[in-house]
């Protein structure tokens, strides 16, 4: 009887051992530094860390043979355990037996295992990629039946891509509470990327009312001065009225034409020849199809129209960027005078301004789902066309009508501190 009891304790801890086996095995692969692996393979050819590598790609199924494995032999080393225990005090041994397993397994089988795997994932992943694998090979058959039963019973939502990019998202997040201010920009950055496929063309677009075209039928000679004195490389060509777009002319291609004209009288050139075919663009379009477009077209500037086919607003390869990396300045380039802060802490804001730019500038959080500019915005929230010196307060702001034209509001007095209120007050007072 000694001999048998001592027979099911030994069996006991050799099952506890390869529960602990199992327990490690599940934790180590599915820890270990991705990158470490690929140097080790890449560098080392390293053996090991191909199968680390190997059963990392396939997660579901290392993860379901382990808990197959892992639970039949808890649950063997438990029945063991029982019937040992039943024999030496009886009945009783019943609960005693089903204390003392589930103390051991938890203690010996579970948390310290993983615990261990935990913390040396690399080195105990390197050591155990040969056994783990022998074990998947050969309870593959029962993982594809379960994993079959699972699918059919369950139906597991499949998330695709989303769960991808929030993941994305929440690892950039991460990154940015434990970084420098470099890391933080880099994090940004980041995440307008991402941004990409949920903006679209109209939000980012320089409105048609801000954009200088050129008329065809004017004197070249005044096409020249005019492209000569623009900051800008590249300017739409309208014919009859600014919104019929016949081309875009290109400042390098109105030179060459002149270079290549030997009598250097400019008189006779004919812009809408010079010019080059007009790229239209739906304002609906998302910036990374965009951005995909002018890669593949090799073009860096389109008409931006809406489903009517009247122009909108003009964008450039420039504009997305600025998207990702912020404001770009060249040597051309004005800066941005739009937004002038004042000695009172104030800010004096050209209405055509962008809530992204304004956003980014003044780091506020203006919603642009409604309206693309501050004057949009305004009139938006507002329900009418403000009159001069009308004040509102919304989104925690104060904002004052300083100038407008028409019904276009050109100048605006921004306040950052302003308490927000539930009905917007409007005032009347000359700034």
């Amino acid at each position: 009887m000694w001999l048998s009891l001592t027979g099911l304790v030994a069996v006991i801890i050799l099952l506890i051992i390869i529960s602990a086996f199992f327990s490690g095995a599940e934790t180590a692969p599915t820890a270990a530094a991705e990158a470490r692996m690929r140097q080790l393979v890449k560098r080392k050819g390293n053996r090991q860390a191909e199968r680390v590598e190997a059963l990392q790609t396939k997660r579901e199924q290392l993860i379901s043979t382990i808990l197959i494995g892992n639970n039949a032999v808890n649950i063997m080393a438990s029945a063991l355990a029982t019937s040992a225990a039943i024999a030496l005090i009886g009945d009783s041994g019943v609960a005693i037996a089903t204390l003392v397993m589930t103390f051991i397994i938890v203690l010996f089988a579970e948390v310290l295992p993983k615990s261990y795997a935990l913390n040396h994932a690399d080195k105990l992943s390197l050591r155990i990629a040969l056994p783990v694998q022998i074990v998947v090979w050969i309870l593959t058959p029962l993982t594809w039946l379960l994993n079959v039963l699972v699918i059919k019973l369950m139906r597991p939502d499949n998330l695709g891509d989303t769960s991808r990019e929030e993941e994305l998202r929440g690892l950039i997040d991460l990154h940015n509470q434990d970084t420098d201010a470099e890391g933080r920009e880099t994090g940004a950055m980041l995440s307008s990327v991402l941004d990409l496929g949920e903006i679209s063309v109209e939000e980012i677009m320089t409105h048609r009312a801000s954009v200088t075209a050129i008329n065809a039928d004017d004197d070249p000679e005044d096409i020249l001065r005019f492209v000569l004195k623009s900051p800008h490389t590249r300017h739409p060509v309208y014919a009859g009225k600014p919104e019929n777009i016949v081309g875009v002319l290109h400042v390098k291609a109105l030179l060459r034409a002149i270079e290549e004209n030997s009598s250097r009288d400019i008189s006779g050139l004919s812009i809408t020849d010079i010019a080059t075919e007009p790229y239209f663009v739906p304002e609906t379009t998302q910036l990374f199809a965009q951005l995909q477009a002018f890669r593949k077209r090799r073009e860096h500037f389109a008409i931006v129209i809406d489903e009517y086919g009247d122009l909108r607003g003009i964008v450039t390869l420039e504009d997305i960027l600025e998207e990702i990396v912020g404001e770009i300045d060249d040597e051309h380039d004005e800066g941005l005078p739009e937004v002038k802060p004042q000695a009172d802490g104030s800010y004096i804001v050209d209405g055509s301004v962008t809530l992204r730019d304004l956003n980014r500038i003044l780091s506020l959080e203006l919603p642009d789902e409604k309206a693309a500019t501050l004057a949009g915005l305004i009139i938006y929230e507002s329900r009418h066309i403000p009159a001069i010196g009308q004040e509102f307060r919304f989104h925690g702001l104060r904002f004052r009508i300083r100038n407008r034209a028409g019904n276009q509001l050109t100048s605006i007095r921004l306040w950052l501190s302003e308490p927000a209120s539930e009905t917007p007050p409007e005032r009347n007072k000359k700034d």
